[in-house]
């Protein structure tokens, strides 16, 4: 079954602030929550970020961090995932081995 796109009135405009400039976005009505919690915390993560007060960075830099720490997290998450589906198809296994075992006595 394909997924049905969004109609052009399903959608929303909003605008984020992050680092103090404004960006305008059109979203799909209903997660303009998703959107907003995102915008708290790559704002609050920034903030964090400047009370270290490297030498030398700049806004540019604090961002650059900012945005790795998010794709570390984003990463850890996907292996994490990975590890659980060859934890699953692991069972899996066990499983339709065990059922071929017990189903071996019934014949």
């Amino acid at each position: 079954m394909q997924e049905e796109q969004p109609q052009e009135n399903d959608k929303q405009a909003i605008t984020l602030k992050i680092a103090g400039k404004s960006y305008p976005f059109f979203i799909q009505r209903g997660k303009e929550e998703k959107y907003r919690l995102a915008e708290r915390e790559v704002n609050k993560e920034l903030v964090d970020a400047r009370k270290r007060n490297f030498r030398g960075w700049n806004e540019p830099d604090y961002l650059a961090m900012v945005a790795l720490k998010f794709a570390i997290t984003n990463v850890d998450v996907r292996l994490s995932r990975k590890a659980d589906d060859d934890d699953l198809g692991r069972l899996e296994e066990l499983d339709s081995s065990l059922d071929a075992y017990l189903n071996s006595f019934e014949e």
